[in-house]
């Protein structure tokens, strides 16, 4: 198969992840990589045996036809817009955009160029989660009516070592973490019709305990805690609960309750995990099947992030829609951003978007998109 070539914008923490797992993908090909540190892109260059560009040259790189955008939530509109108006393919990593007019912006300067945009999270992708969503669609526990997602930590403070974007506008727990869920949710139960939520900050500042910068103190512009409730069009109503203001619960990440038993989905920001439902009145593991997106790559987990970056790059050349697609994306970003609406205006929010569920991703797809 042709490969796509690909480059990355953006250097930090979450690079070096895809630069590691873009080899195990059929169709890209990462070839170069730019940071408006040049430092950093020389760098993780070096590390992964890319070149290193200024991020106009990797504008202009004739080599380059997709570009990954990851840099800061803040930043990933006018990146994105400046990849398109570049004529090359931008992928993005989450949040898709902060605002849905910036998504239908990008939207038309893509129609227009006829140019395609994807984003993560790819994890809903994973074996586990496509195994959900397959006795969803098979009626295993029934149609689903209702469910619980809870992410829930003391806050981003104590690993990452620059914490200060995800306490500022366009970040919070919604936007960073809801990503995951609300993706996951939408790929098994389809779109959102409106959502109702309450949100609170736990504190008005943040003390980093990460290195380097441990006992530095910065400012919370966001909220910490958001509590919703989303109904979907097929009817059913799940509470999403998350926080940065949580020590330790007990809570399991995501419930869901059909008309003749329980699904226990594992965590949606990762790939694989233990998934489980109710057999009687008992819980069991769910059948499994041998999925290439369950199988434990990198130490004990599963992490095949750069599956949504393959399959855009696949469906370009097959000319077919892509799975991590712009409208998906969209969809979700305007859930997160009613989500917090909701809670400052104290009303109902009525979605105005829509989307198709992504096609789904049976072993065999997943195999096809494997090196």
């Amino acid at each position: 198969m042709t490969a796509l070539g690909i480059g990355v914008i953006g250097c930090g923490n979450i690079s070096a992840t895809y630069m590691r797992l873009a080899p195990l993908f059929k169709g890209i090909e990462m070839r170069a990589c730019a940071d408006m540190n040049p430092d950093a892109a020389a760098s993780r260059a070096a590390e992964y045996g890319l070149r290193a560009e200024t991020v106009e040259g990797l504008l202009a790189a004739d080599d380059i036809d997709i570009i990954v955008n990851l840099t800061i939530p803040a930043a990933h509109f006018d990146i994105s817009k400046a990849i398109l108006e570049a004529g090359k393919h931008a992928y993005s990593e989450k949040p898709f955009v902060l605002t849905l007019e910036e998504g239908s912006e990008l939207a038309c300067i893509a129609a227009a160029k006829g140019l395609r945009v994807g984003s993560a999270p790819d994890t809903f992708l994973g074996g586990t989660h496509q195994l959900a969503r397959h006795l969803v669609d098979t009626g295993a526990v029934g149609k689903i009516t209702s469910g619980t997602c809870f992410v829930q930590s003391p806050g981003m403070e104590m690993w990452h070592p620059n914490p200060d974007f995800f306490f500022q506008e366009g970040g919070g727990p919604v936007l960073d973490l809801g990503p995951y869920y609300i993706s996951n949710l939408v790929q098994m139960l389809g779109p959102v019709k409106r959502v109702v939520a309450m949100t609170s900050m736990g504190s008005n500042e943040r003390t980093i305990t990460s290195q380097p910068r441990a006992g530095e103190k910065i400012p919370v512009e966001t909220p910490t805690t958001v509590h919703s409730i989303l109904a979907f069009e097929s009817g059913a109503q799940i509470l999403y609960g998350t926080s940065w203001d949580v020590q330790q619960h007990g809570h399991s990440n995501m419930e869901l309750y059909g008309q003749t038993g329980t699904l226990h989905v594992p965590d949606p920001n990762f790939f694989g995990g233990e998934l489980r439902m109710t057999a009687g009145k008992s819980f069991v593991n769910a059948p499994g099947w041998d999925h290439p997106f369950s199988h434990p790559n990198d130490g004990s987990q599963a992490n095949y992030r750069c599956a949504g970056l393959a399959d855009m790059a696949q469906a370009i050349l097959e000319d077919r829609p892509h799975r991590c697609s712009l409208e998906f994306a969209l969809h979700v970003v305007e859930v997160m951003t009613a989500i917090l609406a909701s809670g400052e205006d104290k009303v109902f929010k009525e979605m105005t978007t829509t989307c198709e569920r992504p096609a789904a991703v049976p072993p065999d797809v997943a195999e096809a998109l494997l090196a």
